[in-house]
């Protein structure tokens, strides 16, 4: 007969329960000592009187389970870790891939295989985390837009992009996601005149204090003359524009560039993604669509909150999503902007002062238009500063003025 070889555990059941059926002690004392219930030492009991020591020995013990993974399937996880492109992947993610192969198993299981294997650490316990009041989410899409840039080498090719993202609170989906040099005024102006033009305007837009968004002064606090380029532009479009706090209150949208910064690095190099215009084609038509498929919600209200642009709004577009300065007339009717001179014209559209205040668009084509209450102005640019020039004119009007410029005057050239 085999020799049965038990463990520890597996001896101190057997002799216990061997004494309980010599009459030593009681089922009850029995399992007290074992921690059983006494229908399990009855049971034992039984099982030891028929089979000896293999009784107390559990009956699944060297037998494989029966959802254990096959050998198939675990050779096929290692050929896939082994490959230098997926070695930093994630078991969420490698799951999705691997599924694609047909190695099919649960994410935990795959989790433990990596720890097993040394593919993967696993993550050590959090400590106790600060506790903030928890915000609903809003109940339309469109309702309240998360939007943020993240610096980072989303193309491994060493250096950083910055990725300008917008989430929207009700439904988690990415409305839009592209690439950008900075997260400066002309970038999220490119930006958000993209968005509205697809989406609409948003009833409010949540970001950071980030200096594109909000003065950053102490004098700014009570001062609402102190406000930025990007605030100036969603007042015109009646878009409410709402600073947070610290970094956890805008927690939905911080979130997704930790998810981003994982699937969608490892997506574009699958996809051998090397520069940004081919890496904002393929996060539009390819990335988002699935991101928002796999991690997107269902608003509580199907209503789209976002408010279409109107006729005089979108004719307006290019001028409100322009840099825009103010300037003083000088006596010689001309204008100085960042070194540059401009000379305007003798005939206006409408009238124009000296030491009237207007207002330079620096639009994102590269073009430059002056407005006066409402009106663009004809000018030239002067190559030079130009030499001081009295001249006796009231105002510039509709109608050519009486006075006869010098020779060399830009008055004197056709205007161009």
């Amino acid at each position: 007969m085999e020799e049965i070889k038990l463990t520890d555990y597996e001896q101190d059941r057997y002799d216990t329960v061997r004494s309980c059926i010599d009459g030593e002690f009681t089922n009850k004392e029995a399992s007290v000592r074992l921690g059983l219930k006494v229908r399990q030492i009855q049971r034992i009991k039984r099982a030891i009187e028929n089979e000896g020591k293999k009784g107390a020995v559990h009956r699944s013990k060297g037998q494989a389970p029966p959802n254990a993974t096959s050998d198939t399937i675990t050779k096929k996880v290692i050929a896939f870790f082994k490959q230098k492109k997926h070695q930093d992947f994630g078991p969420t993610f490698a799951q999705e891939k691997l599924a694609d192969i047909g190695a099919v198993m649960c994410t935990e299981a795959l989790r433990l295989l990596m720890i097993k294997k040394e593919i993967w650490k696993s993550h050590p316990r959090r400590g106790p985390q600060i506790i903030r009041e928890w915000r609903e989410r809003k109940e339309c899409f469109g309702e309240f837009v998360q939007f943020d840039g993240s610096y980072h080498d989303w193309l491994e090719n060493g250096g950083e992009e910055c990725l300008l993202a917008a989430i929207d609170d009700a439904t988690s989906i990415i409305v839009k996601a592209e690439f950008e040099d900075n997260e400066g005024v002309h970038a999220v102006f490119r930006f958000w005149m993209a968005y509205t033009q697809v989406y609409g305007r948003p009833v409010a837009i949540y970001l950071d204090k980030f200096s594109t968004y909000k003065v950053n002064h102490k004098n700014a606090v009570d001062n609402k003359e102190f406000i930025t380029q990007f605030k100036r532009a969603m007042t015109e479009l009646d878009i409410e524009v709402i600073c947070a706090n610290s970094p956890e209150a805008k927690g939905r949208v911080e979130r997704l560039f930790e998810t981003l910064q994982d699937r969608m690095v490892k997506e574009m190099r699958l996809a051998n993604i090397k520069t940004t215009d081919a890496a904002n084609k393929f996060v539009s038509e390819k990335y988002i669509p699935d991101h928002n498929r796999r991690f997107g919600i269902t608003a509580k209200k199907a209503i789209d909150a976002h408010r279409p642009l109107t006729d005089d709004l979108r004719a307006r577009l290019t001028a409100i999503f322009s840099v825009q300065s103010k300037r003083k007339v000088n006596n010689d009717y001309t204008i100085q902007f960042k070194n540059h001179w401009f000379q305007l014209e003798a005939t206006q559209k409408t009238t124009v002062y000296k030491r009237d205040t207007v207002i330079i668009e620096e639009r994102l084509d590269g073009t430059t238009r002056i407005r006066l209450k409402g009106v663009y102005l004809e000018y030239r640019e002067l190559p030079e500063r130009p030499k001081k020039v009295r001249i006796p004119v009231v105002a510039l009007t509709a109608r050519k003025p009486n006075w006869k410029p010098p020779a060399g005057h830009p008055w004197k050239k056709l205007f161009l």
